[in-house]
Formats: C-alpha cells, sequence, structure tokens
C-alpha cells in the first residue's frame, strides 16, 4: 500500500491527525512521526532546526524502507517536507502543506520569537499552556524558546527561497485558510508560483491551527489532489 507522512506543525502533535486516520487509511499506510523536543520525544542537545527536523525525517524514511512517499505537513511540518523533497526527490510521490510560513525575515521572527515566552504564555493564555503540557509534559516550557531559537535561524538564512523553490521537482499543493492569522495569502501564492509542479487552494473558514480545520473539507482536498477513489465507510 502505498504511504503517507502526516507531518505535525512547531508545537504540534501527531495526536492531531487521529479524525484523519479512518478516512485516510483505505488508500495509505499512515505514518505520524513525531519531531524531536514534541510529545514524549526529548529535546536534541544541539537544539532544534529545520535542518535537523529534516534530518530526522530522512532517517526515519530510511529506517522504515519507503520509497515513493506522499506527504502532508501542517505549518512547520510542511516546511521541513518540501526541504526534504528539494534534497531526496526521488523518494518523494507528492506534498500537500496547509499554513506553512514562506516568509521569514529576521526582523519579523526577533518580534514574533518574543512570545513564545512560557512566563508570558502561563499568565495570558493559561488553558494554551495546559494543553502544551498535555501534549508535551513539563518540557514545553524548554520547547517554546527552542522553537524561538529555529526561527530566528529561519529568519537568518531560510532554506526555501525563490531560488530553491524552482529546485523542488514533485507535484505540491500549497493550501491556506482564508482566516490564517500566521501565514498570508500572499507569501502562499508566491511560493506557489515559483514551484514548477505546484497547485493552490484556500480553504474557507479556516484558520491556522489543526484542530480548527474541518476534517471533511481537508481530506477531500487530499483526495482530488492524489486523484484517490471515494469509499464510503
Amino acid at each position: 500500500m502505498k504511504n503517507l507522512l502526516l507531518l505535525h506543525g512547531a508545537l504540534g502533535h501527531s495526536d492531531l491527525f487521529s479524525s484523519y486516520l479512518k478516512e485516510l487509511s483505505p488508500y495509505f499506510t499512515i505514518h505520524t512521526p513525531m519531531f524531536s523536543g514534541h510529545g514524549t520525544t526529548g529535546l536534541p542537545d544541539g537544539g532544534i532546526s529545520i535542518e535537523k527536523y529534516v534530518q530526522e525525517l530522512a532517517e526515519y524514511i530510511e529506517e522504515e524502507n519507503l520509497e515513493d512517499v506522499y506527504f502532508f505537513g501542517h505549518s512547520m511540518g510542511g516546511y521541513v517536507a518540501l526541504c526534504y523533497a528539494l534534497q531526496h526527490p526521488e523518494k518523494v510521490n507528492s506534498v500537500m502543506t496547509l499554513g506553512t510560513k514562506f516568509d521569514w525575515t529576521e526582523e519579523q521572527t526577533a518580534k514574533e520569537s518574543k512570545m513564545l515566552n512560557p512566563d508570558v504564555i502561563l499568565d495570558k493564555v493559561p488553558k494554551y499552556a495546559e494543553q502544551l503540557e498535555l501534549q508535551h509534559g513539563a518540557k514545553w516550557r524548554q520547547l517554546l524558546p527552542a522553537i524561538a531559537d529555529m526561527m530566528i535561524s529561519l529568519g537568518k538564512n531560510p532554506p526555501l527561497n525563490e531560488s530553491s523553490f524552482s529546485g523542488i521537482d514533485v507535484p505540491v499543493q500549497i493550501m491556506i485558510g482564508d482566516k490564517d492569522n500566521m501565514v498570508t495569502l500572499d507569501e502562499s501564492i508566491k511560493a506557489y508560483r515559483n514551484i514548477p509542479n505546484a497547485k493552490l487552494a484556500v480553504l474557507p473558514d479556516t484558520k491556522h491551527t489543526m484542530d480548527k480545520v474541518r476534517s471533511k473539507l481537508l481530506t477531500d482536498l487530499m483526495k482530488d489532489f492524489w486523484n484517490l477513489p471515494y469509499y464510503y465507510l
């Protein structure tokens, strides 16, 4: 059976894909690897970076002996999937991304990274802090600044840009919610136009976080992009 990798975003968790497993399992063997620092995995000694996560993804695919892999990546997961496709096109069938940010600048990341302060989140959005602790344990306090450092690194030297987009030689569908307050439609369109074999989809009434996405809408888009037959379960 075909292999589908579902990749979570920064501060996300593979459990967010649980509502998609029943719909997608008739078509794929589904893999939901967890990036280091998330869930029960430990934070890497050398810190978090996109390059580190691309390496982890490559190691997972190698260990599982996967070929012709289908990818869906939410937010950072989509960025990692595209970086992997750029480096290992022979392993990739296609990539779908949702809510993936492409426009990284030093000024912007310096500002946004300051928001990833555990004490501020505990004080201002305690429910989110509780969710982070449920998903990642007590280390969520260390995970936030590690993600902030990754963002700053992205702002200084983003691996995906106009030049590298042109080297992505697999079918891609860039998707964004029309109510996404973290990613702009303009940057999504720019990526779509610079990737040679890309499509674009805008999801109506859809915010950034994975738990706010309507699963039927997303699975229908997956079935359309991957030309999957419809099974009624």
